[in-house]
């Protein structure tokens, strides 16, 4: 394809899915807005501003929302990132309140070219590889109101391991 052509055609499909994600159910409830993703998918700016609805019983950000507006981009950057031969999953999560959410919070995700060649390379036997990000959310003096460690799983799809590979993980039958 031209690379020219190629490049419209991300710019469109980052648009499309924020698009698509500011209209997702949960988020418009949570008051959560994905503001940018990147044509090639390394970044993210997602924000949320403390609403009635969003609110808990304290007056601050619920840790239920601080958390939604954390959890699927990674994956999603991964997949985009990383393309159709490999599974990319969301394998683990923690979160840590560190203080009170108040106002407008944001969080960035970012990811790095050499990210992803370490990846392809550690996953290049077929075996699962399990990155871990970290990702910070902050407030409008850019203190950090919560810090979340996500763990992915990412593969070779069966289809694009090494032979060793696909006989490590076919299953016993005789067992």
């Amino acid at each position: 394809m031209i690379p020219e052509v190629m490049a419209v055609r991300a710019t469109l499909i980052s648009r499309l899915t924020r698009w698509r994600l500011n209209l997702y159910g949960p988020y418009l409830g949570a008051g959560i807005r994905v503001e940018h993703i990147s044509p090639d998918f390394l970044a993210v700016d997602v924000v949320m501003r403390l609403r009635p609805w969003n609110r808990n019983a304290v007056g601050t950000h619920f840790g239920g929302s601080l958390y939604s507006m954390v959890d699927p981009f990674y994956m999603l950057m991964l997949m985009r990132a990383l393309g159709p031969d490999y599974l990319v999953w969301d394998q683990a999560a923690q979160i840590d309140f560190l203080r009170p959410g108040r106002g407008r919070v944001r969080a960035a995700f970012r990811l790095d070219a050499d990210q992803l060649r370490q990846l392809r390379d550690a996953a290049a036997s077929g075996r699962a590889v399990r990155p871990e990000y970290v990702v910070e959310v902050l407030d409008e003096a850019g203190e950090v109101v919560a810090r979340a460690r996500k763990t992915l799983y990412v593969r070779l799809k069966p289809a694009r391991r090494p032979p060793a590979a696909a006989e490590i993980s076919a299953p016993d039958h005789s067992l």
